[in-house]
């Protein structure tokens, strides 16, 4: 049984990153290696594998199976683990559902399929009938990924409302709504139970996380958290114990990782993750599947200043 069935999906849950070769195969060890970096972090709740991070739109289904099996075997129970269900059709997130359930995953991160996003706001059928079907193929819970709403991926608050009314296994959304008016409704709505039940809102809002936790998230699933989760998890406790100066100190550290992070384009995030491991000596490379490209010399060296000012490289360097 999993976990988070007689506990909260709450706290800081980093979502790591995924290691490849310079083949572009997986690095199983440089990824074991990276997981086990993160886990020993204190005070985290969970880790999120199959995500966005670990660019999980460019793993195969059997990839992201023996992802989650070495995942599993390097934790070894340590900590939860929570895996991406990342498919634009329902019966292949169903099929990723059931796999992640026998492979020992403590819940599920359901992103919303790409064939929505054309329109499929106006038709919350369609939402309700993705989620009953992953719902019908596993008992493991659920966390639903909700997008900005001018991506046309965005879940309406009304058909949100109505599919946590209607499966009872979503526990939580991972609230990337990029708007911080229906942010601050979700965390106020949500959390204290107007769809019948109690709902955890973990932000994923990283480039204005301090903002973001003051208003009452009781959980961040982020994978800058493949870098900074020892920051992460400052910030969440200091803003959760009403510490301002304290929250102020760590989010000063933050800010500069967070204005290089996610500069446009949007979509190099994660890989510049990937070049700050190699920069903190964490990996040996970073490299990214097509159509992700290396990064400039010139980004990696905007990088390396942000690592600078966060006061992480002199860290790395004293270790």
């Amino acid at each position: 049984m999993s976990v988070f069935n007689s506990q909260p999906i709450d706290g800081v849950i980093p979502a790591t990153l995924l290691a490849f070769d310079n083949d572009m195969q997986i690095d199983e060890a440089a990824s074991r290696r990276h997981l086990r970096d993160v886990a020993a972090t204190n005070g985290l709740r969970a880790i999120t594998v199959n995500g966005h991070a670990s660019e999980v739109h460019a793993c195969t289904f059997d990839e992201q199976q023996r992802i989650l099996e070495f995942c599993q075997e390097e934790l070894n129970g340590r900590l939860p683990l929570i895996n991406g269900i990342y498919a634009d059709g329902s019966l292949e997130a169903a099929r990723l559902a059931r796999m992640a359930e026998a492979g020992g995953a403590q819940a599920l991160l359901i992103f919303p399929p790409n064939s929505m996003i054309m329109g499929g706001q106006l038709r919350p059928e369609m939402a309700l009938t993705h989620f009953k079907t992953i719902a019908d193929a596993t008992d493991l819970l659920l966390i639903a990924f909700q997008y900005p709403q001018v991506s046309g991926q965005g879940y309406p608050f009304d058909t949100l409302l109505r599919m946590i009314e209607d499966i009872p296994s979503i526990k939580a959304i991972k609230d990337w709504s990029n708007d911080a008016m229906l942010h601050e409704k979700h965390i106020r709505s949500l959390q204290s139970g107007a769809a019948g039940r109690a709902i955890t809102v973990l932000t994923t809002h990283s480039s204005w996380l301090m903002a973001s936790l003051s208003m009452g998230a009781n959980g961040l699933l982020s994978g800058a958290g493949s870098v900074i989760p020892e920051l992460q998890v400052a910030l969440f406790q200091a803003v959760k114990a009403g510490d301002l100066p304290a929250a102020q100190a760590i989010n000063d550290r933050i800010f500069p990782l967070a204005q290089v992070f996610y500069t446009p384009p949007f979509l190099d995030m994660h890989n510049r993750m990937k070049e700050c491991l190699v920069l903190l000596g964490r990996q040996d490379r970073a490299v990214v599947r097509p159509p992700l490209m290396k990064l400039t010399d010139g980004e990696i060296k905007r990088l390396s200043q942000a690592l600078d000012a966060a006061g992480l490289l002199a860290r790395a360097a004293a270790e």
